[in-house]
């Protein structure tokens, strides 16, 4: 398939807990590589979670379980790459569930045009960013994380995405060591312009720089289509 050609729908699903989420992934993961899904976009929100990926240590949580109480911050072990980052309100949160064979692109291409996405949609911000230097993947402004990156691989489909810190409170990343390297701390774009920026409003706007460096055409549809995938698994 020519890449120029693909479509991705995409979605606004507003704010979905970790873990629903994360079936949801599943399913269009299994959709995909059944050959009766479709390439999709999940854009959204989460209520406070750190995640930890693979290469995670229990350590890398900071807080005890009082403080995260408190807090009412959830702690999941999650499938991606990755160390342990945090998820919470202000913060756009993307998910592509793509089949790379539909794009033409190989991971670390992929990797390279994510982060390029969230680069130009961070200049038309007027905020200048940079991708990460080898071992630190994501988008950077000043030795500072704007935008975390991990994703999983299942044959030739990924899923899980990237976190944008827009008005994102910056004070739980101190509960956790962000991705492994507690001398890299995390900025938002709040902190570097001072604009408050609507989750929703960034994801629509941040679909258009996807679907150009991505190459491909983006079509939104209703989150109520995305949410009815056969298959989705319910937790207990």
């Amino acid at each position: 398939m020519n890449k120029s050609q693909a479509r991705v729908r995409a979605s606004w699903l507003g704010s979905v807990p970790y873990r629903e989420a994360w079936d949801l992934q599943a399913a269009l993961v299994r959709e995909l590589r059944e050959g009766a899904g479709q390439d999709t976009l999940l854009l959204l929100e989460h209520p406070h979670v750190f995640t930890l990926g693979k290469a995670a240590a229990p350590d890398h949580v900071l807080w005890d379980e009082k403080e995260l109480a408190r807090r009412r911050v959830e702690v999941v072990w999650s499938d991606r790459g990755g160390e342990a980052t945090y998820h919470g309100q202000g913060q756009l949160v993307g998910y592509p569930v793509v089949d790379l064979v539909h794009l033409d692109l190989t991971i670390p291409k992929y990797l390279e045009r994510l982060e390029r996405s969230l680069i130009d949609y961070l200049g038309e911000l007027g905020i200048d960013s940079v991708p990460g230097e080898p071992g630190f993947t994501g988008v950077w402004r000043n030795g500072e994380k704007l935008a975390a990156i991990g994703i999983k691989l299942s044959r030739s489909v990924v899923s899980h995405g990237f976190a944008l810190n827009l008005t994102t409170d910056l004070g739980y990343f101190d509960g956790i060591i962000p991705c492994g390297h507690p001398d890299r701390r995390p900025t938002s774009v709040q902190t570097v312009t001072g604009r408050r920026i609507d989750t929703k409003t960034a994801a629509e706007a941040y679909a258009g720089h996807f679907a150009s460096v991505l190459g491909v055409g983006v079509d939104w549809v209703p989150a109520a289509s995305i949410r009815e995938v056969k298959g989705t698994p319910v937790r207990t």
